[in-house]
């Protein structure tokens, strides 16, 4: 068993506002996000399946030009190769979400 201490993991800031930690698996991989007010996320696509929910704050999501915005206890889902973008609420935000197959470019 492999064991992390988020808390203590070195962040990474792929953008502006937007640090996270990665959790690497062998078919998946776990990124804890936190955002700071207003940061916002490029529209991008990837061949991952990518699972989230907000653990703190809001995010509002454009998923296949679908707007929607995601808070506190909510889930999300979005499938591979569906351009997709987030903007943060007007506080900080904690977003935890799960890819799979596992996004090599992040270990």
């Amino acid at each position: 068993m492999k064991h992390f201490v988020v808390r203590n993991m070195e962040a990474k800031r792929p953008v502006e506002g937007v640090e996270m930690r990665v959790i690497p698996g062998e078919k998946m991989t776990m990124v804890f996000f936190q955002l700071a007010p207003e940061a916002e996320i490029p529209e991008h696509a990837h061949p991952h399946e990518q699972m989230g929910t907000v653990l703190k704050g809001s995010i509002e999501l454009v998923v296949g030009g679908v707007k929607k915005t995601i808070h506190e206890g909510e889930a999300y889902h979005v499938l591979p190769n569906v351009p997709h973008s987030g903007r943060c609420g007007v506080s900080p935000t904690e977003i935890i979400e799960v890819f799979s197959p596992a996004r090599e470019e992040y270990h």
